[in-house]
């Protein structure tokens, strides 16, 4: 089956690249013939924080991170998360905490790897 990574680096809000990045990978991840995973690192682990509330009519990047947890995986740099205080217990159901190392496993095995 073919293994598409997303590696995330900007923020969720205030530029489009993760909600791209997240309206790509979410499509990917709804067809049965893909493998997706997401890694978010710097001002990206922002995406998986939990209890976003945003104006009604704005995309809520969570619940499209929601769409790629149902079928694929997430996973958060840990370093990244402990320099902008986010903590276990403030991450997305699903959302993982993570490593380089593991990056680096993910991006070995990937077919693809995208970069936003």
């Amino acid at each position: 089956m073919p293994n598409t990574l997303f590696i995330i680096n900007d923020a969720p809000y205030g530029n489009e690249r993760a909600y791209n990045a997240l309206r790509l990978a979410g499509a990917l991840a709804g067809r049965e013939d893909q493998q997706v995973r997401v890694f978010l690192m710097a001002d990206a682990v922002g995406c998986a924080k939990a209890g976003q509330k945003v104006p009604e009519g704005y995309y809520n990047i969570q619940l499209m991170l929601g769409k790629v947890l149902r079928k694929g995986e997430v996973a958060l740099c840990g370093t990244c998360m402990d320099a902008r205080g986010l903590t276990d217990a403030e991450i997305a159901k699903g959302a993982r905490r993570s490593t380089l190392n593991e990056l680096a496993q993910w991006t070995a095995e990937a077919d693809k790897v995208l970069v936003f």
